[in-house]
């Protein structure tokens, strides 16, 4: 049987620790580690002989970046190892994200033991774990502008706030919305927003 080293990136000590009770049942599982010492990961992955990475998306107080930017550092420095995103941040601009970093999968934190270990043994396998895209639409990329209109529209900020703030006329927000008006496929700021919330372009509130 093939045997599995798991280390899990998360924030909450409480999920770590279930996960370590609900895995422990599981042969596959050689041994499971977690931490919350993102410096350290790289050497922890060297040092225990990781095969396979969970990496939760937002990490709390544990790193001003996000887990899909570390992952993507991590794959840099240590290309052969697995990494899959365990969030409950499971929204279509994530999932999109971590397929272009070369993540090996995308799992929300709601899956069932069995499923997990499926798919770890999958992915340890060479292949890759993510959630059908039958139902899902992958919208043009947002520019980083984009982006950022539509979280200050969010936060309330009326127009010519928004205006200001980016340095910019009206004239040119408008043609700026209008743009992600068209990537959306919406016709309302209101409309533009909710969607950008959906597709996970404007950030969770935690």
């Amino acid at each position: 049987m093939f045997l599995i080293n798991i280390l899990l990136v998360d924030d909450h000590t409480l999920f770590a620790r279930s996960l370590s009770v609900a895995l422990d049942e599981y042969n596959e599982i050689e041994h499971f580690y977690s931490t919350q010492d993102i410096q350290g990961i790289e050497k922890m992955v060297r040092d225990k002989n990781i095969d396979i990475i969970l990496m939760d998306i937002n990490l709390g107080n544990l790193s001003d970046t996000d887990g899909l930017e570390i992952a993507s550092n991590l794959l840099k420095s240590i290309p052969m190892v697995k990494i899959i995103v365990l969030t409950g941040y499971d929204l279509p601009v994530y999932r999109h994200e971590a397929k272009k970093t070369g993540i090996s999968g995308f799992l929300n934190k709601n899956i069932s033991p069995d499923d997990l270990i499926s798919s770890l043994i999958h992915v340890s396998r060479g292949n890759t774990c993510f959630p059908s895209e039958s139902n899902e639409i992958i919208i043009e990329n947002l520019t980083s502008m984009e982006k950022k209109i539509l979280q200050l529209i969010s936060s309330g900020k009326k127009r010519k706030c928004v205006a200001d703030e980016l340095y910019m006329s009206e004239r040119t927000l408008s043609n700026h919305l209008q743009h992600i008006f068209e990537k959306l496929d919406v016709s309302s700021v209101v409309e533009a927003v909710t969607k950008a919330i959906q597709l996970g372009y404007i950030p969770p509130i935690c």
